[in-house]
């Protein structure tokens, strides 16, 4: 099985590397793909270059085998400047893994707003979707689409798409817009991202300014 994680990672943070290792070890993953959106449709546009986006999360799994940095949403909006929609980097995904379940890993935010997302529904005939859930968190109340594909941890090996997983997970509370206020007001970030990180921020003058 393979792990899809995918962010804007602007920058990357101990939230999203404590929960991409979390679910590797959870789930069993063979590894888990870090996939760095060029141009997110749902939300507004990174602060920084995709470049830069990308050299920082190289930094920040230098020593994490089991995490795997996939350009492929960079590398479509090279050649098309289209926006980065979840349902086509599955469906790319799909085509080179045809046999190997996937499992896409979304907060418990965005599940909330997922019927809003492109395709969305096609999401599941190309990954298995995992809600990565706080402590405390309960699941609203879900429509018959969603009810039709709930399952646990242990099935979701036993398909290649199309199953609804809740797994709670040690989410931290940090978020990259704190982090880069933090900094534009010239306070420390230490010990909410990798150090190699902070280095390269400070080093290239990064979210100095709102």
């Amino acid at each position: 099985m393979i792990g899809i994680f995918g962010g804007t990672f602007d920058p990357v943070h101990y939230g999203h590397l404590r929960s991409a290792l979390e679910v590797k070890d959870i789930f069993g993953l063979g590894e888990v793909r870090l996939i760095p959106c060029a141009n997110p449709p749902h939300r507004e546009q990174p602060a920084v270059t995709a470049e830069m986006r990308l050299q920082m999360l190289e930094l920040a799994i230098k020593n994490q085998p089991g995490l795997k940095i996939d350009t492929r949403e960079l590398d479509r909006y090279d050649l098309y400047q289209v926006p980065s929609y979840m349902v086509d980097t599955l469906e790319s995904l799909r085509q080179e893994f045809p046999s190997e379940p996937l499992l896409l890993f979304i907060g418990s935010d965005a599940f909330t707003h997922l019927t809003g997302w492109h395709q969305w529904q096609r999401l599941f005939d190309f990954a298995h979707i995992v809600v990565m859930t706080r402590p405390g968190f309960e699941t609203q109340t879900l429509d018959d689409f969603f009810k039709a594909r709930l399952a646990g941890v242990n099935e979701l090996a036993q398909a290649t798409a199309g199953k609804l997983c809740f797994q709670q997970v040690t989410q931290l509370d940090i978020s990259a817009t704190a982090i880069r206020d933090i900094i534009a007001r010239k306070q420390n970030p230490g010990f909410l991202l990798p150090d190699a990180v902070i280095e390269y921020i400070k080093q290239h003058k990064l979210y100095e300014t709102h």
